[in-house]
Formats: C-alpha cells, sequence, structure tokens
C-alpha cells in the first residue's frame, strides 16, 4: 500500500499505565492498547507504547500526545478539513479492543452484502483516487458527490491534488490542463466552513465548554432579579412611543369588528409561559375517594378488633390462621393505598416548547435547534430470543422520532456479540435511507414500518399530498424486500462463512503439502470462523464458539453505522431515492453498535451492566445530556415522545428531575387480556398515585433519564428542599460560602449527603474510572441539562442559545476510548453499578436505580401522552408470564433483605414514597398468607366448622361494609385512573394467581439464597406447542408445564373437592349446619372465580369446547342432584337432609 507522509494534526490519546495500583490506586490497565496512525490514504497504521521511545516505554505515564512538526513537504491541512476526514475514516471503520488486547481500526470496505448508498452509512462507497500506486478516496460532501477540483472531472484525493498544486505547477493529471486558482478555495468551503484554531492547552469538552459559556446574553441579567428593558420589549414586541412603551401600528388599534377599539395583542401575551401544567383530579372524585380510604381503615380496624375478641372455640386453629392472614391483609392493603391518596395528572404544551427553543430571538437568529441532545439507548443480548426484524423496526421509529436530527444519537448494545445483529442493524440503517424520510414528508404514525403497514385503519385517511398512494406503495415494497434480507440473513451468513471456510482450509492443504514434499497429509483442520460480508472474521461471537469468540468471551466492538449528521438540514431531491424527496431534511440521526468485551471470570452484571457500558461510550463519543432507554420490542409510538418528554425537563424546576417515565402500553395481547398483560390498574393507578408524591417508580424502559442523575450526583438546591429543622444559620452562610467559590459549571455536582460537599475532580477515577475524556465529559452533560434561563425564577439555568452551536466532530481517539470503557476491566475498583448508573445486585436493576435517586432527593415524573409514546410486546402465555412476573417478584425480595429497603432510607424521600419503596419490596410475602387463606375455606367444608361461631349479624355487616367500600374505592379508582371495571377485575384476578405461584415461589427462593446463600431457578420442563399456525394469538393456548402451576392447581382441586365434600355433608347429616356450609362455599367461590383464567389456560382451547365447561358441569349436575335429594327425599325416609332451611 503506497502511503505518503503523516499529516499534521494532533491527536491525544488517552493510553494506558503499567504503574502497580498502590501508587495510582487504580485498577490495572492493559499494557498494550494501541491505536492506529491515520496515512494519507485513508488507512491507519497501528503502533503501540512499545513503539514509542524506550524512555516513555519505560516510565510511568497516563497520557502522552503524539505531534508531527510540518515540513516544507508536508504542510498542515486546515484544521477542520483534518477532523472532517478523520469522522469519514472513523465511519468506515470497525473498532475492536479491550483488557490485554490492542485497540484496532478496522476499515470496512462494506459492512452487508448489499450496497450501501447514505453518504452517512459505513461502507458507504465512494470513488478511489485516480493516480497510479494511491489507494485514498476522493473527497465528497454532505450527499456523497464527488468534490472534483478540474472540469475533466478527473477523480483525485486532495493530498495528490496539493501536491499537484505544489510539486507539478498547478496542472490537472488528467486533462493537463492547469487548475484554475480557486479550486482549491472551493474544495476547502464545500467540505467546511473555516473555522478559528482551538485554544492550546485545552481538550474538547473544555473547548465545547467554553463555547457554550460565552453565549451569555442580556438574559442573564434577567436571573438576578433586575429589569433587563431589551428583553421586555422583544418579548412583548413593543416600541419606544410618546407616552407608552407601545406605540400603535399603521391603522391604530381598531383591530376589532367595526373598528372596535380592543386591547393590543402585546398585553394579552404573557411574556414567560411554563412548559408544563398539572391537572388536579376534580374534588367530587378525590374527595369522596379519601373519605372512603378513611372510613374502610376505621371499619377494618373495628372488624379486626372484633374478630379477636370473638374467637371460635370450636375451630380455635382455623380462627388463628384467618385473623393471621387478616390482619396481614390489612396491613398490606394500607401499604397499597396510602400512595394512592395524591394522584395527578399533568400536560404539556409542545407549542412553547417550539417557541422557545427554535424559534428566531437575538440570542438564536438563525432559529436553530436550542434543544438538548438525547442518546438513546436499546439493548438486546440473543438475537435467537429477541428477533432482528423486531430489533430493527425498533431502530428504525428511532430514527424517524421527531427530534432535530444532529441532537439525536441512538446506541444499540448487542450483549451477545452476534454478527446477525450487526449485520441486521447495517441493514435497518440502509433501509433507513428511504424510510425516514418517507414519514417526515408524509407526518406518518406510527413511525415503526411493521406496524404502521399492518394498521387496520384507512391509511389514507388526512394524507393531502397527491404523491402519497405512490410514495407508500414503492416504500411498501421496499420494506418488503428488507424483511426479505433480514430474515434470510443468517443463511446468508452460515452459507459465506463456509464458503471462506473451505477457501482457507484450501490454503492450509496447500501449504502443508509445500512442506511434506507429497508425503501423505491427513486432513487439516482449522477452527471454524464466522465472517463479515468484506471477507474478514468477525471479531465477536463466532456460530462455532472458539476460544476468545464465544458468547461470555470476545473483544468490545464498536462500529459507527450511521455516522453524525450535519448541523445544517440537507434537503433532498427528486433523484435521491425510491421517492421525490424534494425539500425533505435526508439527514439521519447518529448510530452506534456497540458490544462490550467479555471475559471468563468477570461478573457482567447482565443487562444493568451493559446499560452502564453505553453510558460510559455514548459519554464520549456524543454525551448527550439526556439518555433515553428502550427494551428492543418497544418502538416509539409517538413521533414527539421525546419533545414531551423533554417538556418536563426544561420547565422551572426540571433540573431537580432524575427522570420522566412514559406508561408502557402492549400490543399483540388478546382481547379479554386473560393474564393482565397490559397491566393498566399499575400503569395508570399506582403510577399516576406516585407522580403526586415524589415520582414513579422506574420500570425499565421506556424512561428519559438526566445523565448526571445516574452519574449518582445530588440534585441542585438539594439543602433548601430538605425537610426537616436540623439547618440552622451557622450552616447556612457556610453553604453559600462554599458554593460561591465552586466554578459555575460545578456548583450543581454534588456528591454525598451534604451540599458543602461539591464534586472533587482528585476523587473523580475512583467513583468513574480512569478515563480523563468521560471525566471531562461530567461538567459539560450537567450545563447542557439545564433548563433555559427565561425567567427571574429559573434557578440554575443555561442562556438561550448556547446549544446552537456545532457539535464536535468523532475523531478516533474518542473511538478508542469508548472500547477502553467497556472495557471488562473498567468498573473494577469504581463506584460503577454501586453508586454510579445502573445499580448492581438484584435482577430488577430499574426499580433498584430509580429508588437510589429518589433517595439522594431527586424527583421524578409520569408523563401519560394522549397517543402512546411507546408500545412493546408481552407474553401471552400463561407460563411465560408466570416466569416474567417470578423474575419481578424476587428482584423485589432480594431489594426486601438488601441495603436498599424503603426501612432504611434517607431523610430526603417522602414519608408515603417511603411507603410505595416499602410495599415493593415486601408484596411478595403476602404470598404465604394468600396461600393460607385460599385453603381455609376447603378446610372449613372438610371440617364442617367456619372461622367465625356462627353467621352472626355483627360478622355479615362488617363483610358487607368492608366489600361495599371496596366496591365504592375501586369505581373512584377506575374515575380518577382512566381504566376499565374489566381491566381492574382482570388484575384482582391474577393477583390472586400470581400471588399462589410465582410470589411464593419468590418468596422461597429469596430466602433460601440469603439464609443458605442456596441459588434455585425455575425452569420449564416440558412444553407443547401450538396447531394453530393463522391465529395471531395461537401461543395464548399453548401449555408449557412448570412447577409455578402446582400450588393453584392444589388450591383449585382441594376447594372443588370441600365443595363437593361439604354439600354432601350437609344434606345427609341429621342436623344440617347450613350457616357454616354456605359461609364456606361463599369463599371458595370467591378463590375459584379469581382462578378461573388460570383453568381456562391450563384446559382451554378457542373455538372447541373448554374441557372445564365439562368439569363445571359435572359438578352442577352432582349438586342439583343432592339438593333436589335434599328437598324432596325418597319415600319411606324422612330423615336425609332434615327440611331445608337457610339460617
Amino acid at each position: 500500500m503506497s502511503s505518503k507522509s503523516f499529516r499534521a494534526s494532533r491527536l491525544s490519546l488517552s493510553t494506558t499505565s503499567d504503574a502497580p495500583d498502590s501508587q495510582f490506586n487504580k485498577p490495572p490497565l492493559p499494557p498494550t492498547v494501541t491505536f492506529g496512525r491515520r496515512t494519507s490514504s485513508g488507512r491507519y497504521i497501528s503502533y503501540s507504547r512499545d513503539d514509542l521511545d524506550s524512555e516513555l516505554g519505560s516510565g510511568d505515564f497516563m497520557n502522552y500526545t503524539v505531534h508531527m512538526p510540518p515540513t516544507p513537504d508536508n504542510q498542515p491541512m486546515d484544521h477542520s478539513i483534518s477532523q472532517k476526514v478523520e469522522e469519514q475514516y472513523v465511519s468506515n471503520s470497525l473498532f475492536t479492543g479491550g483488557f490485554n488486547t490492542v485497540t484496532r481500526a478496522h476499515l470496512m470496505d462494506k459492512v452487508i452484502e448489499s450496497e450501501a448508498h447514505h453518504p452517512q452509512m459505513a461502507g458507504a462507497k465512494g470513488s478511489s483516487c485516480a493516480i497510479p500506486g494511491c489507494d485514498a478516496k476522493v473527497m465528497s460532501d454532505e450527499r456523497g458527490a464527488d468534490i472534483l477540483p478540474c472540469e475533466c472531472d478527473f477523480k483525485v484525493c486532495r493530498d495528490c491534488y496539493l501536491d499537484a498544486i505544489k510539486t507539478g505547477d498547478g496542472i490537472c493529471p488528467g486533462c493537463k490542463e492547469s487548475y484554475k486558482p480557486t479550486d482549491l478555495d472551493e474544495v476547502v468551503e464545500n467540505v467546511r466552513p473555516l473555522t478559528l484554531p482551538p485554544p492550546a492547552g485545552l481538550s474538547k469538552m473544555e473547548r465545547r465548554m467554553s463555547l457554550m459559556r460565552s453565549r451569555k446574553s442580556m438574559l442573564m441579567r434577567s436571573q438576578t432579579g433586575d429589569f433587563d428593558q431589551s428583553r421586555w420589549l422583544f418579548e412583548t414586541r413593543g416600541t419606544y412611543g410618546y407616552g407608552n412603551a407601545i406605540w400603535p401600528k399603521e391603522g391604530g388599534f381598531g383591530n376589532g369588528k367595526d373598528d372596535e377599539i380592543v386591547e393590543p395583542s402585546e398585553l394579552m401575551n404573557r411574556p414567560w409561559r411554563p412548559l408544563t401544567r398539572k391537572l388536579k383530579i376534580p374534588a367530587a372524585i378525590l374527595s369522596p375517594y379519601r373519605l372512603l380510604v378513611l372510613v374502610r381503615m376505621v371499619v377494618l380496624g373495628l372488624f379486626l378488633a372484633w374478630r379477636v375478641k370473638h374467637p371460635n372455640n370450636d375451630a380455635i386453629w382455623l380462627w388463628g390462621m384467618s385473623v393471621v392472614c387478616e390482619l396481614w391483609f390489612a396491613f398490606s392493603w394500607v401499604l397499597d393505598q396510602l400512595p394512592k391518596l395524591c394522584p395527578i395528572n399533568r400536560a404539556t404544551d409542545l407549542n412553547v416548547l417550539k417557541e422557545k427553543f427554535e424559534t428566531p430571538s437575538p440570542n438564536n437568529p438563525s432559529g436553530k435547534s436550542d434543544l438538548p441532545g438525547i442518546d438513546i439507548f436499546v439493548s438486546t443480548a440473543d438475537p435467537e430470543k429477541e428477533p432482528p426484524l423486531v430489533t430493527a423496526n425498533t431502530i428504525l421509529s428511532i430514527l424517524a422520532a421527531d427530534y432535530p436530527v444532529e441532537k439525536l444519537s441512538c446506541y444499540v448494545s448487542d450483549d451477545g456479540g452476534a454478527l446477525l445483529t450487526f449485520e441486521a442493524m447495517a441493514e435497518a440503517a440502509s433501509f433507513a435511507n428511504t424510510w425516514v424520510p418517507f414519514c417526515r414528508k408524509h407526518d406518518i404514525e406510527p413511525r415503526n414500518p411493521e406496524s404502521y403497514f399492518n394498521l387496520k385503519r384507512d391509511p389514507y385517511k388526512n394524507k393531502v399530498k397527491t404523491d402519497f398512494v405512490k410514495d407508500r406503495r414503492r416504500v411498501k415494497r421496499e420494506y418488503d424486500e428488507f424483511k426479505v434480507r433480514i430474515n434470510g440473513l443468517l443463511d446468508s451468513i452460515r452459507r459465506r462463512s463456509d464458503a471462506y471456510h473451505a477457501r482457507e482450509e484450501i490454503k492450509a492443504m496447500k501449504q502443508e503439502r509445500e512442506k511434506s514434499n507429497d508425503e501423505p497429509l491427513e486432513s487439516v483442520k482449522i477452527p471454524k470462523a464466522t465472517w463479515m460480508a468484506d471477507g474478514t472474521h468477525w471479531p465477536g461471537t463466532w456460530s462455532n464458539p472458539a476460544p476468545e469468540h464465544s458468547r461470555g468471551d470476545h473483544a468490545g466492538i464498536i462500529q459507527v453505522m450511521l455516522k453524525p449528521p450535519s448541523d445544517e438540514p440537507l434537503t433532498g431531491t427528486a433523484d435521491d431515492g425510491v421517492i421525490d424527496l424534494t425539500d425533505v431534511d435526508i439527514r439521519l440521526p447518529m448510530l452506534v453498535y456497540v458490544s462490550r468485551e467479555k471475559r471468563p471470570g468477570y461478573d457482567h452484571n447482565k443487562k444493568a451492566g451493559a446499560m452502564n457500558a453505553l453510558v460510559r461510550a455514548s459519554a464520549i463519543m456524543s454525551n448527550g445530556p439526556f439518555i433515553l432507554n428502550l427494551d428492543c420490542d418497544h418502538y416509539i409510538y409517538n413521533s414527539e415522545a421525546m419533545r414531551e418528554g423533554m417538556c418536563f425537563m426544561m420547565d422551572r424546576g426540571g433540573d431537580r428531575l432524575c427522570y420522566v417515565q412514559f406508561p408502557q402500553r402492549f400490543e399483540g395481547i388478546d382481547p379479554s387480556d386473560r393474564y393482565a398483560n397490559h397491566n393498566t390498574v399499575f400503569f395508570d393507578g399506582n403510577m399516576r398515585a406516585l407522580d403526586g408524591l415524589q415520582g414513579p417508580v422506574y420500570v425499565g424502559t421506556g424512561c428519559l433519564f438526566r445523565r448526571v442523575a445516574l452519574y449518582g450526583f445530588d440534585p441542585p438546591r438539594a439543602k433548601e428542599h430538605q425537610s426537616g429543622c436540623c439547618r440552622c444559620c451557622f450552616t447556612r452562610r457556610k453553604k453559600h460560602a462554599t458554593v460561591s467559590n465552586t466554578p459555575e459549571e460545578n456548583r450543581a455536582l454534588r456528591m454525598g449527603d451534604s451540599d458543602d460537599e461539591c464534586m472533587n475532580l482528585s476523587l473523580a477515577p475512583k467513583q468513574f474510572g480512569n478515563s480523563t475524556f468521560l471525566i471531562d465529559s461530567i461538567p459539560v452533560a450537567e450545563f447542557q441539562g439545564r433548563p433555559l434561563a427565561d425567567h427571574p425564577a429559573v434557578k440554575n439555568g443555561r442562556p438561550p442559545g448556547a446549544l446552537t452551536i456545532p457539535r464536535e466532530l468523532l475523531d478516533a481517539s474518542s473511538v478508542a476510548e469508548a472500547i477502553s470503557v467497556i472495557s471488562c476491566w473498567y468498573e473494577d475498583k469504581t463506584e460503577w453499578g454501586q453508586r454510579v448508573g445502573w445499580i448492581y445486585g438484584s435482577v430488577t436493576e430499574d426499580v433498584v436505580t430509580g429508588y437510589r435517586m429518589h433517595n439522594r432527593g431527586w424527583k421524578s415524573v409520569y408523563c401519560v401522552t394522549k397517543r402512546d409514546a411507546f408500545r412493546g410486546t408481552a407474553p401471552i402465555n400463561l407460563t411465560d408470564r408466570l416466569h416474567q412476573v417470578l423474575r419481578w417478584a424476587t428482584g423485589s425480595v432480594e431489594i426486601f433483605f438488601s441495603r436498599n429497603n424503603a426501612l432504611l432510607a434517607s431523610s430526603r424521600m417522602k414519608f408515603l414514597q417511603r411507603i410505595a419503596y416499602l410495599n415493593v419490596g415486601i408484596y411478595p410475602f403476602t404470598s404465604i398468607f394468600l396461600i393460607v387463606y385460599c385453603f381455609l375455606p376447603a378446610l372449613s367444608l372438610f371440617s364442617g366448622q367456619f372461622i367465625v361461631q356462627t353467621l352472626n349479624v355483627t360478622f355479615l355487616v362488617y363483610l358487607l361494609v368492608i366489600s361495599i367500600t371496596l366496591c365504592m374505592l375501586a369505581v373512584l379508582e377506575i374515575k380518577w385512573s382512566g381504566i376499565e371495571l374489566e381491566e381492574w377485575w382482570r388484575n384482582e384476578q391474577f393477583w390472586l394467581i400470581g400471588g399462589t405461584s410465582a410470589h411464593l415461589a419468590a418468596v422461597l427462593q429469596g430466602l433460601l439464597k440469603v439464609i443458605a446463600g442456596i441459588e434455585i431457578s425455575f425452569t420449564l420442563t416440558s412444553k407443547s406447542a401450538g396447531d394453530d399456525e393463522d391465529d395471531d394469538f395461537a401461543d395464548l393456548y399453548v401449555v408449557k408445564w412448570t412447577s409455578l402451576m402446582i400450588p393453584p392447581i392444589t388450591i383449585m382441586m382441594t376447594n372443588l373437592i370441600a365443595i363437593a365434600v361439604g354439600f354432601s355433608r350437609t344434606i345427609y347429616s341429621v342436623i344440617p349446619q347450613w350457616s357454616r356450609l354456605l359461609g364456606g362455599v361463599f369463599f371458595s367461590f370467591w378463590v375459584l372465580a379469581h382462578l378461573y383464567p388460570f383453568a381456562k389456560g391450563l384446559m382451554g382451547r378457542r373455538g372447541r369446547t373448554p374441557t372445564i365447561v365439562f368439569v363445571w358441569s359435572g359438578l352442577i349436575a352432582i349438586t342439583i342432584s343432592l339438593l333436589w335429594v335434599a328437598i324432596n327425599p325418597p319415600q319411606g325416609n324422612n330423615q336425609i337432609g332434615g327440611s331445608f332451611q337457610f339460617p
């Protein structure tokens, strides 16, 4: 390969150190991490620390900078141009590395078998330099078109062009004519406007902070409370006049009908409007609801007191068990009900958001978006369980979201390191070139192509453009071809790998034959690798696992699938794609594939570890101040969802919000929602109620985070919002003195429980690791995430227009540093997973992570949009649903037995919020008492006794009042939450199904783990497949046996037998006790009614007569027969059953 002289560019590389831990108190770092040096041809030559000067190799160091001074033959390229070229190289390179391995950048000629057309996509085809011996690429503009300096269109790279200018007398190598004098300037201007060189000695993050701070304007004066005349004149559009600040326009004030004098519009407009508002629940609903809660609590107390004072001496054991269970149920109900006393609704105003952040103003004359950036995380682990097509559709919905393109970055975490996922993401990036502009042109909703093309409604409704029908048909054909390619990737990769493997075996045989001089040879066996589209080994997991290429043992991988877009809109033309894209922005957000390093012997902490790796990598590559995490099967259903969430973050007081949680909505669930998969009682009831306290819990997906809150920092003004009487004047004076000496950009970055303790950068490596890139990005992310300082009441704000500056270009050193921070060793001896990022130690890491933030004093918000923000899938099969609930309940038990128990919460957490988190850890233990209580009716029928001595009036009145208040509370809760009665009843049914199966198993599993250290996993033992492929809900009727089904089946069979035994005993007894029978039968039917969906799932088949119908028919037939015998006994025997009388 021909290589010209090295271009003089400054490349700061964060390297490793061999210094002992005792000296630096840091985890051991890989000793041979190397980076690629870019040559003029666009290739990188590896160099390592061992290749440097021996003094550097033998000394202790943390960072080094490579300077290549210019020479007469090698003048430095303009800084902006060199960065642009390097970014083009980075986007076409696959970066790999990790612990004790070399960090390499592999230039990808192509990422997928099909050709990439979009100029932002990795592997996009570009023209090569026509000069013999030069393999560099011709410079291209943002559309991917070649920049050719001569009218003959001779293709020449920039280096060869400069050589022709300097040493070839400006003669074009193609046509032998002289270049025009302005050609060089045109090439420079077409690539990027010239900028001032960066100040020496400043890092990338420091330069960006300096630029943002320089945007301070006159609006900063308003934060001090002083009147700002210029700002007032602009906001009211006023002008100076005679005796009035608002001078009438031509025509006077006659704006009304019939020249009626009206008030000027300037006086009618408010100068400042909030982005969000609270919608209180009507008092006519909430006041009776609270009153009923109080009444029911009093009645429960009186009832329990009466139960304790009136034991059943004939069956003291039955009475004792029932009283203990009822006491626990009352306690559990109080824990669940108290946090529901203050429900609220919220609303956003997207028009105000657009007016404040995307409308021309004195601080933003161009009207460029001043919204902060968002990094979106999508996690996947196994392409066999999580189909790549589902993940690809989620990615497409993200890329097409209605948010400024340059402010959006998408990171896909592939924890399995599978080439199938990698190429599926590349195919999605390629199809986005067609899908995303189509969505923007015609305002498509939803922007998941699979969901959109499967809509049951009329797709042409409200579409006004004449070419919509034609465009939709063309895009539909493209999508069908895209699905064929995705579904055929597995076979394509296998065939490709087999072909390359056969070629390698032939090569190996030839080499062995040459060495052996035609002697008999044994077959040569070489490891069967998995090959990429460009004919090289895949660095991740191979289909046939091999050392360093298995699911738990592979290098870290980062591939920029779509490089960062340009800052200015790039409109398409009629010839840009399969549809006419005239006046449509064709830019795409940045898309990055990430697979963290995995090695044997390391605890990788499952999903929480993968999320933390994405947090670190994204901080270095894009550093969006906000993070949205989605599961691979949860796509964006409302393209404006992120704008809705940003309204809360950017509103007054939004800097104290740690996250905005969106409700989870699901598709593909059976119409009857047999197993309460929608979970609307929780998402529309409990979460709305928590929103009125300190905020909803984090539920794992569909959550917009503030990055600095994930870093473990305390919220700003924590002392001001902390309740209690422990503060005194002395401490307040000390606080103000300390904060005043803190740099502005670090003022809100406090660690620990005291406001006096500001962020100590010297301790940052112990908390965040030894990456200086990562540590430098923290103040920048905090500053960018502040609300707009457009009102005196907005504290800790940022000046308007601060985020309109262009982004930093992506360079190789940044991606190499990102490889370093996703290495398996990076978290050693740091606080990642303990205080920073997603918290480790629980299978429900989401709840624990949210709890830690609330425990530090942060608040959260619940954002319910008119159109669902996100939609996903949920298991509709009974066994899969039980295992899902088992995982949640197991995490709750782990929380209860850990330091994350709400009983140990700090004083910054509100009392009712603490009660809510306490209920999260306690609710699985209700299963113990629920199991016992479900057997009590059967025991009562078997023994002929009841939980009370007799069914007297007092007991029946208490039971009636408790039941009526429960029903009335349910009705009022349905009113303020918006759920339906059927959904409420389905939730009650599955509460008993899950409580008698998965919750009990979770408690046993948790107790064994805590007491004996034994971990038990409940797995499937056998299953049968569905036989109706055309049925969308065929999986609902598939029976998969699991041990979790044993307790509910036992309860069901026991109660059925007990009912028959009770009827038989009562009918054939000399003195029948009908009151005891009715009490036991009533509660048995209460249990069976709740278990009906479970029984239907075991025996039912849609479209056929369920087996359970025959069971119930037989039971009813026997009961009726026995009743007939009792009412009309056989002749000659008048003693059977006596007389039939109700008590």
